[in-house]
């Protein structure tokens, strides 16, 4: 689907965003663990959320949806059941590598597969340390890809040093943990978003966390609990950037998941300079919440790197508009994970925002922008079938000259997809 996206003078409005996809994904997942039945409120009815409860319902779990209310009723952390097909994943990475880790310890055979885009995407780092805990994998090229068949048994618990910071890879192995035998302990490079240790705290799982070490000792059982997800600041982000950029513009964004695992954007644009202030802070679900105010500003340049990266890594696509907009040069480095994506996002955002007049080289780990609003032109652009870079050029498109028509506008739907309902209601044209 294409979408043309036209200049606007001003960004007006209050309105609430998308609920949070990473907290979406691992309420229904660790609910379906629980001896019982347990309640997510807003959770995002998206198409990689979705993803997680058809793989759900095929082990054996009834997710009903009342009145937007998911209601899981959870069979315990042996209650699951053997699939008789392929476990469809989609397009949603966190689907299938946090179902790999779950299902290395369910003694049936599952195999996991997903689109094309998904089974491009890397899995060993998921599956080298689950092999570690006697897990047996088998995918394609070598074990690198899905289509995964996942042979699950005894597992036992190991001391592993996560290579790369991954909220992914950690809970993937959080959730083999819960299966094993030992205590697994975990330590990451860097801090990664924690959904799942508040997540798996508040179910009663022996688990404890001190700095950047994790441990896991098996054995409990899982208690249902309610809860309630936030807004998605990485929804959030694409507006807290037009917000900043456009001229006479006043946002007022409720609900927006603050978690300093997750809030890298804000540290950043604040330090670009932008008006933004978060109000009415409170915790909600164990997750601390916000309604977040922004306005016009004059932004300017900034470098990226470091312990930061793994705090903003979805967020760098829009983050790279708002450098395009921003006075002087600025650099992002250190984030080759942005290869892996859905897409490759460095190169899709240095060679699209290049077309709509973006000074900007491409880096191995990242790029380096020389801001300048004032060359930005409307173009033919696609999206790589990328949500957000979809929505970064949307939001690039609102602060150039002339129209800009984007291909793959559809792809907002796998996270955002109220995203252009929303763009139309606040824009003052």
């Amino acid at each position: 689907m294409e979408r043309t996206v036209k200049s606007c003078k001003a960004l007006k409005g209050e309105f609430f965003v998308a609920a949070d996809k990473s907290i979406s994904h691992r309420a229904v997942i660790f609910s379906a663990l629980a001896e019982g039945e347990g309640i997510v409120r807003n959770f995002l009815p998206s198409e990689d959320t979705l993803s997680s409860c058809a793989c759900l319902r095929n082990l054996g779990i009834n997710i009903e949806n009342k009145n937007s209310v998911l209601v899981v009723s959870g069979r315990g952390l042996h209650g699951i059941q053997e699939p008789v097909q392929v476990l469809d994943c989609g397009n949603s990475g966190t689907t299938m590598r946090l179902l790999t880790g779950l299902l290395s310890g369910r003694p049936f055979l599952s195999i996991l597969s997903g689109d094309q885009s998904l089974n491009k995407r890397p899995m060993k780092r998921v599956i080298n340390p689950l092999l570690s805990m006697g897990a047996a994998i088998f995918g394609r090229n070598h074990g690198s890809n899905a289509p995964l068949a996942i042979q699950g048994g005894s597992l036992h618990g190991i001391n592993y040093k996560l290579p790369v910071a991954s909220a992914q890879v950690k809970s993937a192995l959080l959730l083999a943990g819960l299966s094993a035998n030992s205590k697994t302990i975990l330590t990451e490079p860097v801090q990664s978003r924690d959904h799942s240790e508040r997540m798996l705290a508040a179910m009663g799982a022996d688990i404890d966390v001190k700095d950047l070490v994790i441990s896991l000792k098996p054995g409990q059982e899982l208690e249902p609990q309610e809860f309630a997800v936030p807004g998605d600041i990485s929804s959030a982000a694409f507006f807290l950037v037009a917000g900043t950029l456009l001229p006479d513009t006043e946002l007022m964004i409720r609900d927006v998941g603050i978690n300093t695992s997750r809030s890298g954007i804000i540290d950043v644009l604040q330090a670009m300079g932008a008006r933004i202030n978060l109000e009415n802070q409170r915790i909600i679900g164990g997750e601390p919440v916000a309604d977040i105010a922004v306005a016009s500003s004059d932004l300017k340049a900034i470098n990226i790197s470091g312990d930061i990266i793994p705090r903003l890594i979805d967020e760098l696509p829009i983050i790279a508009v708002a450098m395009a907009a921003a006075s002087g040069e600025s650099t992002v480095s250190g984030a080759e994970e942005l290869r892996v994506k859905e897409t490759d996002r460095i190169a899709a955002i240095c060679t699209e925002l290049g077309k709509m007049g973006v000074k900007i080289n491409e880096l191995e780990d990242g790029f380096v922008i020389k801001g300048d609003r004032e060359i930005l032109k409307g173009n033919r652009v696609n999206s790589r079938g990328d949500h957000r870079i979809a929505m970064s050029l949307a939001v690039a498109a609102l602060l150039s000259d002339g129209n800009t028509i984007i291909e793959g506008a559809e792809a907002v739907n796998i996270s955002f997809p109220a995203f252009w309902d929303i763009l139309e209601q606040i824009a003052v044209k």
